[in-house]
């Protein structure tokens, strides 16, 4: 190849080279993009307000179903746990604790338990809301909880099963009454009804 044939093709890639560059150019100048100020196709579960916070999936409240909760099916529902926990009096710790008076006591309540380093550094009392929260889901409430299981999904569910374990030696343990009840709604109330009752409370 002589060099008049590599001028030439040299030639051939710069004026691409420059027609790229200038057709980039123009395209800049003439096309304004516009971002849209809402989804196009609205996503669940996200907040649909374009840089507002998304509230975090929480449980359903269950206060309210505790008072006429169904006690035979929270037994029932005691039973996929006891293979893990025993219920009565004096019971033996198995991989969970004995859960005998469990409603109302203080978390990681048994000396020479091995509760996970989570659960001993969480502090209060096994109340309605923490064990709505943590039957819901024990690793979203505990992170870096041992208790190996998924959560129970079911508002009823939750309510049988502490229902049925208040009864097993939780008994003096107040059941809730309505302003604790009323919290619990506002506070676990999906981001749509979340305002008719801050509404309703003015």
């Amino acid at each position: 190849m002589d060099s008049m044939e590599k001028n030439k093709i040299f030639a051939a890639v710069l004026c691409a080279g420059i027609m790229a560059m200038l057709a980039g150019f123009i395209a800049d100048q003439l096309v304004h993009p516009h971002m849209p100020d809402a989804d196009a196709v609205a996503i669940e579960g996200v907040d649909g307000a374009v840089g507002g916070p998304v509230k975090a999936k929480m449980p359903d409240p269950i206060m309210h179903l505790i008072a006429t909760a169904d006690m035979a099916k929270g037994e029932k529902l005691s039973k996929a746990c006891a293979a893990c926990h025993s219920f009565d009096q004096g019971g033996p710790d198995k991989v969970g604790p004995n859960l005998h008076g469990v409603v109302g006591a203080a978390k990681a309540r048994k000396s020479g338990f091995g509760y996970s380093s989570a659960l001993t550094e969480t502090s209060g009392a096994w109340g309605y809301e923490d064990l709505n929260f943590f039957l819901w889901k024990p690793k979203n409430y505990v992170p870096g909880t041992k208790m190996n299981y998924a959560g129970m999904k079911k508002p009823g569910d939750r309510a049988a099963l502490i229902a049925w374990l208040r009864a097993q030696g939780s008994g003096s343990f107040p059941a809730p009454n309505a302003g604790e009840i009323a919290a619990e709604a506002a506070e676990l109330a999906p981001p749509e009804e979340e305002a008719a009752v801050e509404e309703a409370a003015h």
